[in-house]
């Protein structure tokens, strides 16, 4: 059995995004903080955290960034940091601004809903992101994964790979090579309509040797629309019939 060489002592959140999908509820709230079964979405997120340890948590917000305040009341070691470009650029932009935090940490989105505290366990043997199985087609981003190391990233999807979920580590060595990839892409290049995890997997992939902390499917719930939110919590769906 590897042994686990690295461990997580923090962790960022991204939690900055408009919600498009998720109008018109996003229109007054967050993404993050839209309650599933009664608890926020970033809120399943920050007490897994605490759960394996990790209490230095870096939120980055950008809609409505005030909603998220609270946080800061609710949990200790609650650090905001504002994204001024998330209504203008996609995701990289909140990385971009959290970037002095990356090493020895553990990336995830605050949309969505952690069901399983141990697929956030802080340590790890290789840089890399959550995955599943899949043997059925999917949209979702697929890794082929060889001897345990990430060889390819398909981000049109297909079948009888590993579909990557927004929940990555990085060691000290890889986050230092990361901060300096993402500054070139948005500060040099002006590549800003990328995802974040464009920059290891497609834009610098020769930089990294990536591999995957496997999860089941039902520990962790990505709800990206109106459909999915009232399947999984059916109580929206009498709220947005009568909205």
């Amino acid at each position: 059995m590897s042994q686990k060489t690295h461990k997580a002592t923090r962790a960022i959140i991204m939690a900055a995004g408009i919600g498009k999908r998720l109008q018109p509820l996003t229109f007054k709230t967050p993404k993050p903080l839209i309650k599933v079964h009664g608890v926020s979405m970033i809120n399943t997120a920050i007490e897994a955290l605490h759960k394996n340890g990790i209490a230095e948590i870096h939120i980055v917000v950008g809609h409505l960034k005030e909603q998220f305040n609270a946080l800061m009341t609710e949990y200790e070691g609650i650090d905001l940091i504002e994204n001024p470009y998330y209504d203008t650029c996609n995701n990289i932009s909140s990385l971009y601004v959290a970037r002095e935090y990356l090493g020895d940490c553990i990336i995830l989105d605050g949309d969505q809903v952690i069901t399983n505290s141990e697929i956030l366990d802080p340590c790890f043997e290789r840089s890399g992101y959550n995955a599943v199985w899949t043997d059925v087609p999917t949209k979702e981003w697929l890794l082929t994964v060889e001897d345990g190391i990430v060889r390819s990233c398909s981000t049109n999807g297909g079948s009888g790979g590993w579909q990557l979920y927004s929940i990555s580590r990085w060691s000290k060595e890889d986050g230092i090579k990361l901060q300096k990839h993402i500054e070139i892409e948005f500060e040099v290049k002006k590549n800003r309509q990328i995802y974040w995890d464009n920059v290891a997997l497609l834009c610098y992939p020769q930089e990294y040797t990536l591999g995957i902390k496997e999860m089941k499917r039902e520990d962790v719930t990505e709800i990206d629309g109106l459909d999915e939110l009232i399947a999984y919590d059916e109580s929206y769906k009498d709220m947005l019939e009568g909205a």
